[in-house]
């Protein structure tokens, strides 16, 4: 079982399909006439929470202005938090995904059905004002109700299958850890947490398709010593039919000699 090498990238490409969700967000400022005066993307990127909060924790220590950079708020990060198999979602493992290798459909390759398992992630959403980090929240959660729907494709060697990914808003938290003083910097955080429904694929397998079965009979049971009586022919009707198309049989008793009965 194990010892044969494959990679389906199956997290990396999850963490970046989730990424590009939200990768697209601005935050608009205006003034007191409400004509808009500026507009910001807000900054996305891949890390854990508490770095941003060491960081801005240590802004507000002035050790960030002594090395003269500033995070500049609005911005989001994400993370993994949690990956958990799913029960309800496991599907008989004989299913599988077929690829034709060969025009006359005598080679295919396939892939067993996948495990299913839930990726939880955390999305935050760092701001200075309220209204920067409501404008935020505002974009996302009306997409999901509470789930959004992606269709991808899990496989590069099988550009037709495809299969969809729900994606779970599952709760919105909110933090503002402003308290007094001049000299504390105000960071407003909101904590969006998903589930996203993926399968983990083993590797596939190439293999010949069978087209013609032979089945012996006879009354006696050592067929080594004693020839069938007659043999059965079975063949697909029509022969080259590809294993996924609806198709017959064609059945045929043949005597010893190879000829129809």
């Amino acid at each position: 079982m194990f010892g044969t090498h494959f990679y389906n990238k199956r997290v990396r490409t999850t963490v970046s399909i989730f990424g590009s969700l939200f990768n697209n967000i601005h935050v608009i400022r205006t003034n007191s006439s409400n004509e808009v005066i500026s507009q910001v993307k807000v900054p996305l990127s891949y890390a854990p929470k508490r770095n941003f909060l060491e960081r801005l924790s240590s802004m507000d220590n002035g050790e960030e202005a002594e090395r003269r950079v500033a995070m500049k708020l609005p911005r989001m990060s994400f993370e993994i938090v949690d990956l958990a198999y799913d029960p309800i979602r496991q599907l008989p493992k004989v299913n599988a995904y077929r690829e034709s290798l060969s025009t006359d459909n005598t080679k295919d390759r396939k892939v067993y059905t996948g495990v299913p398992y839930n990726i939880q992630f955390q999305l935050n959403i760092y701001a200075k004002s309220q209204d920067d980090a409501l404008q935020i929240v505002e974009q996302i959660i009306p997409y999901f109700a509470p789930q959004y729907n992606l269709t991808v494709k899990p496989f590069a060697d099988y550009p037709n299958v495809k299969e969809d990914v729900p994606v779970v808003l599952q709760g919105v938290t909110f933090s503002d850890d402003y308290e007094s003083g001049l000299e504390q910097r105000r960071t407003i955080i909101y904590t969006l947490d998903f589930q996203m429904k993926i399968n983990f694929y083993g590797p596939d397998r190439d293999q010949s398709i069978i087209r013609e079965v032979n089945s012996p009979l006879s009354i006696l049971t050592d067929l080594q010593n004693n020839p069938p009586l007659e043999t059965i022919n079975i063949t697909p009707d029509p022969i080259g039919v590809s294993p996924d198309s609806d198709y017959g049989f064609n059945v045929k008793y043949l005597d010893n000699d190879g000829n129809e009965i």
